[in-house]
């Protein structure tokens, strides 16, 4: 069944926005009458009911709440500098929002080579990745923030850097226990500054390692994610 996103959702009935019901009764020539899915990004999931088709603000009557996830017992926040080909951070995004992520926060670092992203087309991005993957919960886009600012935020939980220099880490499977909170940096192409790494080190995050091979940031945003997810799973 297609399913769409509607954040809000009270009553029962419901509008999709523009986007939404052009895509709705355009694209997918769905009429009155017609059953879809609704995801709130929130962890419900609503089956409805098309009672107005128009293409500008389609209506709908929603016939019951048939799925409510109960929140993970960890959040992950992944903060990952935004890579120069933007198609390979969208790629990151996507993903990670299959596997289960719940923040990403993109960082502005010494060896950037992006500092700006456009956060509308990154969100419609995440969306489009819950819909497909029936993932019921929307992760939350950050704007893009430096990295000195983003080390002096407060986190209650764990808090790892992965970098590539030859220093002293532990594995970030061995570091982390479920049901616990986890925030990890992942640096730009050309990795972290020794500074930034010392001055993230200064301020409670704990060096790791992602494995003997030197990842790609997007690649390393992905497997700290899964590695999260996967111990959390036992």
């Amino acid at each position: 069944m297609n399913v769409f996103y509607l954040p809000e959702i009270r009553g029962n009935s419901a509008e999709l926005n523009q986007e939404e019901s052009r895509h709705c009764i355009r694209v997918l020539r769905m009429q009155e009458g017609y059953k879809v899915h609704l995801m709130n990004g929130k962890g419900s999931i609503y089956e409805a009911v098309i009672s107005d088709p128009d293409p500008r603000a389609c209506k709908l009557e929603i016939i019951k709440e048939i799925e409510i996830k109960i929140m993970r017992s960890y959040q992950l926040t992944v903060a990952i500098a935004p890579t120069r080909n933007i198609d390979r951070y969208e790629w990151f995004l996507e993903k990670s929002t299959e596997i289960g992520i719940d923040r990403i926060v993109p960082i502005i670092c010494q060896h950037s080579e992006r500092k700006e992203v456009k956060i509308e087309r990154l969100e419609k991005i995440l969306v489009s990745a819950m819909k497909q993957s029936g993932q019921p919960f929307l992760p939350e886009l950050s704007k893009p923030v430096s990295f000195k600012n983003l080390i002096n935020q407060p986190f209650n939980g764990y808090k790892f850097i992965a970098h590539c220099e030859d220093t002293v880490k532990k594995e970030l499977k061995n570091e982390i226990t479920p049901a616990k909170n986890v925030l990890i940096l992942i640096g730009p192409e050309g990795d972290f500054d020794t500074a930034e790494i010392n001055l993230a080190v200064e301020n409670g995050f704990r060096p790791v390692s992602l494995g003997d091979s030197r990842l790609r940031t997007e690649t390393a945003g992905l497997v700290a994610c899964h590695t999260v997810c996967l111990v959390n799973q036992k």
